[in-house]
């Protein structure tokens, strides 16, 4: 059990805070299809900048040191830098869609084609490969906390919430989830939020109290491309052993689903996310999936397909969307381009 919940919370929280990426630029007015993309060059910018620092002399005393504390320094400036460049990266998005008022369909589309190509062409530049790795050593054993760093021996017990929370987890998750906490309280609580999704409701009527709809709408995404950027970074770096190749798994547009299975709102969208998250969990790990730990894998012994646990997130999401979808509220002024003149 303990295997399957750090599991659930490792597919689930990209999923949740790359769905709040999805929140904040659509409450402010603009449809965010890119969030795949950026994801993707989040990733990229992220790993790339791991394999830069991991050869700085700090990183590698801290390495040889076996500082734990040390190493998780470089995975938050990784996490920093994809996101800043999450967030520039959307403003390609931002910039077609509130000055040019392009539709933010086709421009969002534009930017999930473009990433993996751009990302597979600087991958190939700099690695000579397809696949854009670290310079050495393997994602957990350099940011993934484990028992011995609390200062437990090997054969020692944690008990069940020790065991679930803090064996063999990443602290990115968790600063992710305080992420997921603050900006929710921010987006439902202050006054920038309320401005926010003001400018996603009517825009003309926040534009008459004097709230800047260019501004804000350019602060939603922004924000949502720090996220997908940061989102993006999280899962390479949980899932795919710190490594980039133009592919997240179609994280992004699950993101998409949940974030529309839970009605745009942030509490909502956190259980959506563990529900996917589970069922994304299920399908990687079937196979060694002991429910109850009493030594019997269920469902590998189901001898099931594999194709079909693979098969089982995406199939979900088309039938929960299929059931939600038209009971869904998104904001009004969703995806029309403001424009000043009109009332």
């Amino acid at each position: 059990m303990s295997f399957l919940i750090r599991q659930t919370l490792i597919y689930a929280v990209p999923l949740m805070i790359v769905a709040l990426a999805g929140i904040f630029a659509e409450r402010s007015g603009v449809i965010n299809l890119a969030l795949e993309g950026i994801m993707i060059f989040g990733a990229f910018i992220g790993v790339l900048c791991v394999r830069i620092l991991q050869v700085t002399p700090v990183f590698e005393a801290a390495k040889a040191a076996g500082s734990f504390w040390g190493l998780q320094g470089l995975m938050f400036l990784a996490m920093f830098a994809a996101a800043l460049m999450g967030s520039i990266f959307s403003l390609l998005l931002a910039f077609a869609a509130i000055n040019l008022r392009a539709d933010q369909t086709i421009g969002g589309t534009a930017l999930n084609l473009m990433a993996p190509a751009l990302v597979l062409f600087l991958v190939r530049m700099i690695a000579n490969q397809n696949t854009l790795q670290m310079a050495s050593g393997d994602s957990a054993s350099y940011f993934m906390l484990k028992k011995s760093h609390l200062g437990y021996g090997r054969t020692e017990e944690m008990g069940f919430l020790g065991d679930t929370f803090l064996n063999k987890v990443y602290l990115a998750t968790y600063f992710c989830i305080l992420v997921y906490v603050i900006l929710s309280i921010i987006l439902y609580k202050t006054k920038f939020g309320l401005r926010l999704r003001a400018c996603g409701e009517n825009p003309q009527a926040a534009d008459s109290l004097g709230i800047n709809v260019y501004k804000m709408r350019y602060s939603g995404v922004l924000i949502s491309g720090a996220l997908a950027g940061m989102g993006g970074f999280v899962y390479a770096m949980t899932t795919a052993n710190c490594s980039s190749n133009g592919d997240v798994a179609g994280f992004g547009f699950l993101a998409l689903a949940v974030m529309i299975f839970g009605n745009w709102k942030p509490l909502n969208v956190a259980g959506a996310a563990t529900l996917f998250g589970l069922f994304k969990c299920v399908a990687a790990s079937y196979s060694s999936l002991d429910i109850n730990g009493d030594g019997v894998y269920l469902l590998k012994e189901l001898n099931i397909n594999p194709n079909f646990y693979r098969l089982l997130p995406y199939l979900i999401t088309l039938i929960v969307l299929a059931f939600t979808s038209k009971s869904s509220r998104a904001p009004k002024a969703e995806g029309i381009p403001y424009d000043k003149s009109t009332r």
